[in-house]
């Protein structure tokens, strides 16, 4: 017998049908106001996209003469905004530009890897050399130390604040030693090596006397290509002092009267009074916020098996 003869079952199949249908127009309004999230969550990342890549969207466009300034903050090393590829990246764009009068480079850096700040030493100096009518001055914010000084040393002329932190011409290699705490803990180290010196100054073994002298080669060897470039850079301007590759560091005052900074000034400054163009652009390169994660990412990894292998060197 069908359904519909029993007293009620039309309204019950109505009432069913009107359910359905009701199930359906929630479902659509459901996918329709994902589909307008989705849409607007897609303009906002377009939106944040092209500020994010305002920076790699090309050069500034400045018809008139100028004073272009680049950027250098932070440890000098792989993976970071203060690495040699950003850095000559930067000082290309300046000098690409006919209308620049001359180029600021402004240094707040503690230093970091010998070769990127040997790299950008040597970039300097050959723009300085192609472009001889546009000079490169070094400004220093805050601190300039050992690689830091290492590229101020490619410029024409170093300038500072009178509170600025300037020099740390020096090289250092530093680790831990965990042999004591591992014979407390009763922890056997099984290293296994082949070559003699394989296993060189792994922190979790004794010092080895052999070890320590070759890394004192290292880093007396390393020292004198430091002093060497200083020694070029600054030429007769350093004064005799045996306490200059000491590694010690100095005020912008104290580092004026040693031959270290030039005179003391900021960017502002040297723009008005030494290239007479007071606008000032900026020609850093500043990567997307991809790029920085990747690099980041990168230079994570990078990091945790330099600790893995042990001791790092740098500037100091």
């Amino acid at each position: 017998m069908n359904d519909d003869s029993h007293p009620g079952s039309w309204e019950r199949n109505l009432i069913e049908r009107m359910l359905q249908g009701t199930l359906i127009e929630q479902r659509r309004a459901r996918r329709w106001r994902n589909f307008l999230r989705l849409l607007s969550l897609s303009l906002i990342m377009a939106v944040l996209a092209t500020v994010l890549f305002r920076n790699e969207m090309g050069v500034p466009t400045v018809t008139r003469r100028h004073t272009a300034l680049v950027q250098l903050n932070g440890i000098i090393a792989p993976g970071t905004d203060a690495n040699a590829d950003i850095i000559i990246e930067s000082l290309r764009a300046a000098y690409d530009n006919t209308h620049v009068a001359g180029v600021v480079l402004r240094i707040d850096s503690p230093g970091g890897s010998p070769v990127q700040a040997g790299r950008i030493n040597a970039e300097i100096k050959r723009l300085r050399k192609l472009h001889p009518a546009v000079p490169l001055h070094a400004v220093i914010d805050d601190i300039c130390a050992s690689g830091g000084y290492f590229v101020a040393v490619a410029a024409d002329n170093i300038y500072a604040d009178r509170a600025s932190l300037v020099g740390s011409i020096g090289v250092l290699m530093n680790g831990f030693g965990f042999v004591g705490a591992m014979d407390k803990l009763g922890v056997e180290r099984r290293l296994v090596t082949a070559g003699a010196h394989k296993g060189f100054l792994d922190p979790f073994s004794p010092s080895d006397p052999v070890d320590l002298q070759h890394a004192r080669g290292l880093l007396k060897a390393i020292h004198g290509q430091f002093i060497e470039v200083v020694k070029q850079g600054r030429g007769e301007r350093l004064k005799n002092d045996p306490d200059l590759f000491s590694g010690l560091i100095w005020t912008g005052e104290q580092g004026l009267k040693l031959g270290l900074v030039d005179a003391l000034g900021d960017t502002d400054w040297v723009a008005r009074e030494v290239f007479k163009a007071d606008k000032v652009v900026d020609y850093t390169v500043r990567p997307d916020y991809f790029s920085r994660l990747i690099r980041s990412t990168g230079s994570e990894a990078a990091a945790g098996m330099l600790n893995a292998l042990g001791d790092r060197l740098r500037w100091q």
